[in-house]
């Protein structure tokens, strides 16, 4: 065993991400229109017809919590994820890639008769439209040293029990503080159904749209978003909203915007900016900066993941990141609501 590893299973865990894993493969398009809709854009392709590609891209272990997971543990952080794949050529694959990025793949359950969750992801200019799929795992928590926190995110939609083995967990290690990204499928269980989690969460992650489906509301008002999502239970709440930047309600219930990082570049393709941008902020806490600072470490990691393709590729180091935020302008700063 190497002495990174006899190092990292000797002491506590920093971070363990538990959500479930996915290839993504990147089908480039150029074909196709954006249409606008009362409920959002719209890519739209011809119905019944060949419709050609520029490039595919495969992309192994990925998904929330394993971007979580690497960005993590390039930031410096002792990171594990716990997730069911299956034991096939895109399992293994994950596993090497997991490790290769130094997460411990220990707490990864591989399923014999079961597949790797794959998704297709439909790119066109610099945003993307994904398909998604997950394998019905049998879900059980593995017995876990208690982190120093826990972030949860995107799970099947046959994940109920094992969110609430996931409360337990929490019940009995009252230390562990949690964030939480929700997923497709656990935006819609619902906020009852997950009431305890939401009520557990320190810092709670989700786009504007996202914010707008886990409360079922047309309410576009942003400081009322916040708070709303406040009144669930998370200490603190920061909504996304891609290329406009990020908003903050901290636990004094005071507002804030963070700006996305001043870049002359354009993006390539936004897969993984949020978990770039999660990931970077729970690496500046657990390291022991104030949330202010820590609000600023998000947009320059996700800066670097827009240049590449996929949701890992521009991932940065510790020094990377904090040699940009040394250079960043003097007007990169969070501003008050």
């Amino acid at each position: 065993m190497s002495n990174f590893f006899s190092k990292i299973f000797s002491q506590p865990f920093d971070l363990i991400t538990i959500g479930d894993l996915t290839t993504d493969a990147f089908i480039h398009l150029h074909e196709g229109k954006i249409r606008k809709n009362s409920t959002g854009p719209e890519l739209c392709l011809r119905f019944g017809d060949k419709i050609p590609y520029e490039s595919v891209t495969i992309i192994p272990a990925v998904g929330n919590s394993a971007n979580v997971a690497v960005a993590t543990a390039r930031l410096g952080l002792r990171t594990a994820l716990i997730t069911d794949i299956g034991a096939d050529g895109y399992g293994q694959r994950a596993m090497l890639t997991l490790k290769q990025n130094r997460v411990v793949t220990k707490f990864i359950k591989i399923h014999k008769n079961l597949s790797t969750n794959f998704h297709f992801v439909l790119w066109r200019n610099d945003d993307r439209t994904i398909l998604v799929r997950h394998e019905k795992f049998p879900y059980q928590l593995p017995t876990t040293p208690a982190p120093r926190w826990l972030y949860l995110s995107s799970l099947g939609p046959d994940s109920l029990t094992f969110h609430s083995q996931i409360v337990d967990y929490l019940k009995n290690h009252s230390t562990v503080k949690l964030a939480f990204q929700p997923g497709t499928y656990q935006i819609k269980l619902g906020v009852k159904k997950l009431a305890p989690i939401y009520r557990r969460t320190e810092i709670l992650f989700c786009n504007r749209d996202e914010a707008k489906r886990i409360l079922k509301t047309k309410n576009d008002n942003i400081k009322k978003l916040l708070t709303t999502l406040r009144e669930l239970g998370p200490k603190i709440a920061i909504i996304t909203d891609g290329k406009k930047g990020a908003y903050v309600q901290n636990k004094l219930g005071q507002n804030f915007f963070i700006p996305i990082f001043p870049d002359i570049d354009k993006p390539l393709e936004r897969t993984g900016a949020g978990d770039a941008f999660a990931g970077a902020i729970i690496t500046a806490l657990i390291s022991g900066e104030p949330l202010d600072k820590a609000l600023l470490w998000g947009p320059i990691n996700s800066s670097g993941v827009i240049r590449q393709i996929g949701a890992q590729a521009g991932l940065l180091d510790q020094k990377a990141l904090t040699q940009l935020l040394a250079k960043a302008p003097t007007s990169y700063q969070i501003k008050s609501l």
